[in-house]
């Protein structure tokens, strides 16, 4: 099945009250991973790539082409979106360019108005392609990638404004945050997300820093129009922790264990329990 544009699996989302989860990709075991842990859920999923991660898969054509091909040899029929994780504003069309069907521009760091104007020429270039854009109002607190925010909380009228420029998705700081939550994390703002859901007139958004939020909190953000969860930092500590464990446990030395195929292999089960667990919580299993 070819890559789809996230529109309509978030609309359908959007209207069936649940979310669709994505999940980043570092390498070839975690595309592998994700894409069977859909398909055994019968779950659409959104496959994320940091400006990062393209460059350590040796860029974004090669991410693209792998992803391609994977969905083909596993014989995935899951709708599945290769998304561009807060992209700048040239990311954004060089994975436009290379073969993505969907692309984050992360303009909050500008001026309102640069942000809007850069928002603008990026979904117009990636509409004439049928290519999905994902715009964030509000930078999300913590770091990914370098790319740092202070977990502001968006406007409510900057968000209609992004809105109306035709997004097909929205990201909008709610008090949430990249990587681990500290104790002290006060929590999501429920009054914002409900303002801006209702200042965006349905338009389905996107939660950042879905990794450790309790599960009633998200249940209440699907609620309020969150159709779209982004997962890194929990795929990335079961991975370490299965890791770590194999090798404690000297299984590395035994036989062939040190072979990268068996070594990563606990880490890459652990990353599909994992997703198979998130896309149950979301509510997406069976919806594809």
């Amino acid at each position: 099945m070819a890559l789809v544009s996230a529109k309509e699996m978030l609309e359908k989302a959007h209207e069936g009250h649940y979310a669709v989860g994505q999940f980043n990709i570092n390498n070839l075991e975690w595309t592998k991973a994700i894409l069977q842990a859909a398909q055994e859920t019968n779950s659409p999923v959104i496959l994320g790539v940091s400006e990062g991660a393209g460059k350590y898969m040796c860029g974004y054509k090669t991410v693209a082409d792998m992803v391609k091909a994977m969905i083909d040899y596993l014989g995935i029929t899951v709708p599945v979106a290769l998304h561009l994780d807060h992209g700048t504003f040239e990311g954004a069309k060089a994975c436009i360019e290379a073969g993505f069907s969907s692309v984050m521009f992360d303009g909050s760091h500008y001026p309102f108005e640069e942000n809007v104007e850069k928002s603008k020429e990026i979904i117009a270039l990636a509409h004439s392609k049928g290519i999905s854009v994902e715009c964030e109002v509000g930078a999300i607190g913590g770091e990914e990638d370098g790319v740092i925010g202070g977990g502001e909380v968006a406007d409510p009228k900057e968000c209609a404004a992004v809105a109306e420029l035709g997004v097909d998705f929205l990201a909008a700081g709610i008090g949430n945050i990249h990587g681990k939550y500290p104790a002290n994390w006060k929590g999501l703002n429920f009054d914002v997300l409900a303002e801006i859901q209702a200042s965006t007139k349905g338009l389905p958004l996107v939660l950042h820093g879905g990794s450790g939020i309790p599960t009633d909190m998200i249940k209440k953000a699907i609620s309020l129009g969150v159709s779209k969860i982004n997962v890194n930092t929990e795929c990335q500590l079961v991975f370490a922790d299965a890791t770590r464990k194999y090798i404690e446990a000297g299984k590395d030395l035994e036989g062939k264990g040190f072979d990268p195929r068996k070594l990563l292999a606990p880490g890459t089960a652990a990353i599909k329990e994992l997703v198979i667990e998130k896309i149950k919580e979301f509510g997406s299993d069976n919806k594809a």
